[in-house]
């Protein structure tokens, strides 16, 4: 073999290497391509909402110890993961649905926070135990434990404290004390049993902070991930066009100033009727004062909790007294109270449609 064939040879391996390369790179480059195809991309959108909202994604899951509502119990929780928890929301869970927590056994709370049609009786107004009516419209409990406050006059912390309210509420549960609804249940062998699995460590588990504690961590579970929440995870197809005129329109008409977070709410107390009085536009029954009946100060009339959205589509009749039906009509009088705005038929049709991308059901196993 002469020196020409060998060097000939070489070529033809190093032309067939680097043939192979280029093939493997190119391999390698479409792989790459098909990788960033899958992840989801953030558009403009979607990253100017994400400066207003969060999906429930973000919600983070927490090691919390067992005392956790000692030490300045945390909100915005996803999944309670302290020692017994899925008992302990078993157990929430059984107590939620038992009429035995009003006096005549007439009443649950799900009596009116019904789980079968998102967390609400769609009542202006409840029955209570006795039969007669509540003041104000009972809200929705999904989504609940992400709101900084609770009521609609912002009295209590979290939802173990506001679970605990309405059961020695007269026209609510009806029970006349905390110590007449522990005996009852400790004469429940079920219960006897129930409490004791979920506080081990406790000689006497049947008390009252035991009971709100688990109707709490029953309540931390209901919090279901919305179409709103796949799109600001990524998913822009999540959201139709009108979907995302609307959520324009309500950021640019200030609905976000109230309206925003994890919660689409539920964060702040907020005065119902800065231009105007809301009555006059809701053609609201009695004139409710708001927070000033706790606190009787004059700056503090006709302030209320501004309301998570989500869910809204849902869970009519609006506002604190339940006197508006109509979404569309809500929409219409808060551009006006709120923000001095004369909402186009456009704009309010828009808002709707992006208010009803809120809308997501609980898991069917947290329904009786």
């Amino acid at each position: 073999m002469n020196a020409l064939q060998i060097t000939s040879g070489k070529i033809q391996k190093l032309s067939i290497l680097l043939i192979a390369f280029l093939i493997l790179g190119c391999n390698t480059e479409n792989k790459d391509e098909l990788l960033t195809e899958n992840k989801p991309v953030k558009t403009n959108l979607m990253l100017e909402a994400l400066n207003f909202f969060k999906p429930i994604s973000s919600v983070p899951y927490e090691e919390l110890p067992e005392n956790y509502q000692e030490i300045n119990n945390p909100v915005n929780i996803k999944s309670v993961h302290f020692k017994g928890n899925e008992l302990k929301v078993d157990l929430g869970k059984k107590l939620y649905f038992d009429t035995r927590l009003s006096k005549n056994g007439t009443i649950s709370c799900n009596s009116c926070h019904n789980l079968n049609t998102f967390g609400v009786d769609n009542l202006p107004t409840s029955p209570g135990d006795t039969k007669e009516f509540g003041g104000r419209n009972s809200p929705t409990v999904i989504y609940a434990s992400l709101h900084a406050m609770q009521f609609w006059d912002g009295r209590a912390k979290d939802v173990e404290e506001q679970a605990g309210m309405p059961i020695l509420n007269p026209i609510e549960h009806n029970i006349p004390s905390e110590q007449f609804l522990v005996d009852r249940l400790k004469g429940i062998p079920e219960y006897q049993e129930y409490f004791k699995r979920v506080f081990p460590n406790e000689k006497d588990p049947i008390t009252y902070k035991n009971l709100t504690n688990a109707i709490g961590a029953f309540e931390r579970k209901l919090i279901p991930e919305s179409r709103f929440d796949q799109w600001l995870d990524g998913d822009d197809k999540a959201l139709s066009e009108k979907e995302k005129n609307g959520m324009r329109a309500f950021i640019d008409n200030g609905c976000i100033a109230c309206h925003s977070g994890v919660a689409v709410g539920g964060q702040m107390m907020q005065k119902f009727g800065v231009f105007g009085n809301y009555w006059e536009h809701t053609n609201s029954k009695k004139i409710d004062n708001g927070l000033y009946d706790i606190t009787k100060n004059e700056s503090d009339k006709y302030i209320f909790k501004a309301p998570s959205l989500r869910n809204i589509e849902k869970t009519a009749p609006y506002f604190h007294d339940g006197s508006v039906e109509s979404l569309a009509d809500a929409i219409k009088i808060m551009g006006k109270l709120q923000n001095d705005k004369d909402l186009s038929s456009e704009e309010i049709d828009n808002m709707v449609a992006f208010l009803k991308s809120l809308t997501a059901d609980i898991d069917p196993k947290y329904k009786k």
